[in-house]
């Protein structure tokens, strides 16, 4: 046999003072509850910004990597979707590798303008790894897998930042 305690029933919130009367005359003497917010969406934008520093790194790894050791890619530059030397891809790879380990730690901090930069970057990044899809197949498809939960995570729950106290 269960017993109930008063800590097993959910505490409640009066959006009426005690007494007052409803449509019908009736005084009211209970409570009326209120959902409590939840905060699993913190968990959604902690993922979103760790996965935007490690996005970061991989895109320094693959920037010095471009800059660094032509001869590393599958392909030579000229096949791939835009021609352009790999010189020039590994300066745009670590100057987005920069900029998400910023937006990352902006959003770690809780500021607003990280979520839609974040959105942004992630947009971007992924369209320039599709770019590269030929001379690295397996990481630009994973970054582009990364990126497109980072979207989701901000534009799913990023509006909850300016929420926060």
């Amino acid at each position: 046999m269960t017993t109930s305690s008063s800590a097993d029933v959910p505490e409640q919130v009066s959006t009426r003072p005690a007494g007052s009367r409803v449509p019908g005359g009736v005084a009211t003497t209970s409570l009326v509850s209120e959902p409590k917010r939840s905060k699993a969406w913190g968990g959604y934008i902690l993922f979103a910004a760790w996965m935007l520093v490690v996005i970061g790194c991989f895109g320094l790894i693959n920037g010095l990597v471009a800059i660094f050791k032509d001869g590393y890619f599958v392909v030579p530059s000229r096949d791939l979707i835009v021609s352009v030397d790999y010189t020039a891809w590994g300066w745009v790879h670590l100057a987005l590798g920069v900029l998400a380990i910023a937006v990352g730690a902006g959003i770690m901090v809780g500021q607003r303008w990280a979520r839609w930069v974040g959105i942004g970057y992630a947009t971007v990044n992924a369209i320039i790894n599709l770019s590269f899809l030929k001379a690295f197949p397996v990481w630009s498809t994973l970054i582009i897998a990364f990126d497109i939960l980072v979207i989701y995570a901000l534009c799913v729950y990023g509006h909850e930042l300016s929420d926060q106290p």
